[in-house]
């Protein structure tokens, strides 16, 4: 399938530009569905988009166009497929707003930048609504009682649920509604982005960007600003959300030309920043227990703690004692502990050896006491070794490398792999046991298997600070040019 859209990518290029791109290279996913490509021409780069629902790609198309007739920062449409499931767009870099934070930490450049975002965000938000066609919204057409409940009852069916929490169901139900009346009848009504957060703020040449806006809808403008400033993974400190929020506010007068009423405005902001937390919690939720997608599940200590953090800063103005007391259940620290994985720490006796090798040679064996482990096969993985432009490089080649992400199921089957691989890693950990082996074949033990090979050590890296020892095990006689007879 990879291979089909990577070959509709580069035509709708040549129709666009009259020339062929010289490269193509498949982006990281992140939470959605859709797929994401850089392709290279010189010095010129352009992105280019997959998403195979084309109603939400006609949103998107709609908004952008809307937004760029208003002067507001938005990516430019370049070409768009017959279909409507592929559209190229002007590329904006790869530093979203969250990584220039977390590569420079709180300094006053990052600070002017988010200020600049929140600035940016209320012209977005009454410039944007400003002869919008809400009928070209995706879902709901606008963020009233019947979304608020949407967004608690999904916290509740696919978070809260999940815990097995003792609670009563009635009351629960009953405090939402009262929620979602009070919070419906808010001020201060725009456009709302819906999921306005770092990751979705483009910064290039120190100016910010908007990106992924076509979930929006008529809405109170606060839920935007608490989803900005409350994002579980930026951790902003308690003097930067104030100032912001002051700065945010002091925008939206300027364009109304006149004073709001501020208590009410933060008042209605903590609300929305409630309903925000727990709709995140949900989204991880759903995306971690029932997806089993690691990097959400590993999410979810971040989040509860932001909602920690809430609760003690502030208690919304809602009489509900039964959903109070649920949060307080949820949030204390036996509970976020829970969703921490185990770390080794530095006298861990464990070391994780990794390794790739050639089933025509042998399967490596553990000489340690424990021995076994785990040997998986690479060889249901269409083999890159079999196309002439890389049989000579290996799995740590970046062409191989993005061949197997994006014309393989290398993906689908190492996000498997690390399913298994972690409950083992985690209870030796646990147990203080000292070895443990997990190796990966292919025919050649020179492409798919040490790709996956050094996949996997960066995986235990990264989530579980292991000490690992790589070792692609065929690699004396990997295919050179100089020794290739054919």
């Amino acid at each position: 399938m990879h291979t089909n859209i990577v070959q509709q990518i580069s035509e709708l290029y040549k129709q666009h530009t009259g020339s062929e791109a010289a490269r193509i290279e498949m982006l990281p996913q992140s939470g959605s569905d859709r797929m994401y490509f850089r392709l290279y021409e010189g010095e010129n780069t352009c992105i280019a988009t997959y998403n195979s629902n084309v109603t939400e790609n006609r949103t998107f198309l709609y908004f952008t166009h809307h937004f760029a007739q208003k002067g507001i920062s938005v990516p430019q449409i370049l070409a768009v497929s017959g279909d409507e499931k592929i559209y190229l767009q002007t590329d904006l870099g790869s530093q979203t707003l969250l990584h220039v934070l977390e590569a420079e930490g709180p300094t006053d450049r990052v600070f002017q930048l988010f200020k600049k975002s929140v600035e940016q965000l209320a012209e977005l938000q009454m410039k944007g609504d400003e002869g919008l066609d809400y009928q070209r919204c995706l879902t709901a057409k606008e963020f009233g009682k019947q979304a608020i409940v949407s967004d608690l009852l999904y916290f509740k069916y696919y978070f809260l649920d999940a815990l097995k929490i003792a609670y009563d169901k009635q009351e629960l139900m009953t405090d939402f509604e009262k929620i979602a009346s009070a919070l419906s009848t808010s001020s201060y009504r725009y456009f709302m982005f819906r999921d306005f957060q770092s990751r979705n703020i483009m910064v290039k040449e120190n100016e910010v960007y908007f990106i992924d806006y076509q979930g929006g809808m008529k809405g109170a403008m606060q839920y935007d600003l608490a989803s900005l400033l409350w994002q579980a993974k930026a951790q902003l400190t308690a003097d930067w959300k104030q100032k912001l929020t002051e700065a945010y506010m002091l925008a939206v007068e300027k364009l109304l030309s006149e004073k709001i009423d501020r208590t009410l405005f933060l008042q209605q902001y903590e609300g929305f920043v409630l309903i925000r937390l727990l709709q995140v919690l949900g989204a991880y939720g759903f995306r971690g227990f029932f997806q089993r997608k690691a990097h959400f599940l590993s999410s979810i200590p971040q989040a509860l703690y932001n909602l920690k953090n809430f609760l003690e800063s502030s208690k919304p103005s809602f009489e509900t004692n039964v959903f109070y007391n649920v949060l307080q259940q949820i949030s204390t620290n036996e509970n976020i502990a829970s969703f921490q994985p185990v770390k080794a720490g530095a006298d861990s006796p464990l070391l994780i050896k990794v390794g790739s090798f050639s089933f025509k040679k042998s399967i490596p064996s553990d000489s340690s006491d424990n021995g076994g482990g785990f040997v998986f096969d690479c060889r249901g993985i269409f083999n890159p070794g079999r196309l002439d432009a890389y049989k000579f490089l290996s799995g740590k080649d970046k062409s191989v490398i993005d061949f197997l992400e994006q014309q393989t199921k290398m993906n689908d089957f190492l996000n498997s792999v690390f399913d298994v691989v972690d409950i083992t890693v985690e209870d030796y950990i646990k147990r203080d046991f000292s070895s443990l082996m997990i190796s990966f074949g292919c025919t050649g033990g020179q492409h798919r298997s040490v790709y996956a090979a050094e996949q996997m050590a960066r995986h235990l890296r990264n989530k579980y600070n292991a000490k690992v020892e790589l070792v692609h095990h065929n690699q004396s006689n990997w295919r050179k040019p100089e020794n290739h007879s054919s």
